[in-house]
């Protein structure tokens, strides 16, 4: 609908079986759009060919997670484990933590800032628990032992995700309301084509896009 290329929809769920490319055109600019099979629990596992779903969503540049509005708000917490078991950290900034691994020296342990989560003894123990014995540790914020361990681990990927519900045409008003009102949520009917402009605006927004204008050879800008 939003980029003219025909994807399979129906009532029932998993009707897109396999990545669907299109491109949208708004504000003289081209977008690509992937619509993906959705990933089931255990996608993280490879359950529902999930590895080769979350492979694709690792390299974008948004992540529009499209829900349900008529279903259970457990479908939301499901979808963002599965992500994050794989390394996908959606509306997270990278945490404030440098760390360099050395080859001599031991371990330097240091803080700018109040720790409440970790200590120094903790973070020796987790770096031996990764067989490091030689590194420069220091945060920058309060940090918790996952942001640590993402910071070691070094292969997360911080990724904008917009939660798109649909279908709210057949929810009351009061539910939308609720939907409309959860962090980094839209809510939208593709059946009605209602939101969709506002959808768009919301991708453009995240993206971060802005439009260039360059002054003509000779001209006034």
């Amino acid at each position: 609908m939003l980029t003219g290329t025909h994807s399979e929809a129906a009532s029932y769920e998993f009707t897109t079986l396999t990545c669907i490319p299109g491109i949208i055109h708004y504000n003289d600019t081209k977008i690509q759009l992937l619509d993906l099979p959705g990933i089931i629990e255990g996608a993280s596992e490879g359950k529902g060919r999930g590895r080769q779903v979350i492979a694709v969503a690792k390299s974008s540049d948004l992540v529009l997670m499209v829900l349900d509005a008529s279903k259970s708000e457990g479908h939301r917490q499901i979808l963002t484990r599965e992500l994050e078991a794989v390394g996908l950290r959606l509306n997270k900034r990278p945490p404030q933590i440098y760390f360099k691994r050395k080859k001599t020296g031991g371990i330097s342990f240091n803080s700018t800032a109040p720790l409440t989560h970790i200590d120094e003894k903790l973070c020796y123990q987790i770096l031996h628990e990764y067989k490091i014995h030689n590194a420069e540790v220091l945060f920058r914020e309060d940090s918790t032992v996952d942001d640590l361990i993402d910071v070691i681990e070094g292969n997360r990927k911080y990724i904008k995700c917009v939660y798109v519900y649909n279908k709210i045409d057949v929810v009351g008003i009061d539910d939308v309301d609720n939907l409309a009102r959860q962090p980094n949520s839209l809510v939208i009917s593709c059946n009605l084509q209602l939101n969709l402009d506002r959808l768009l605006a919301r991708m453009w927004e995240e993206m971060g896009l802005v439009r260039v204008y360059t002054k003509p050879q000779g001209q006034q800008p």
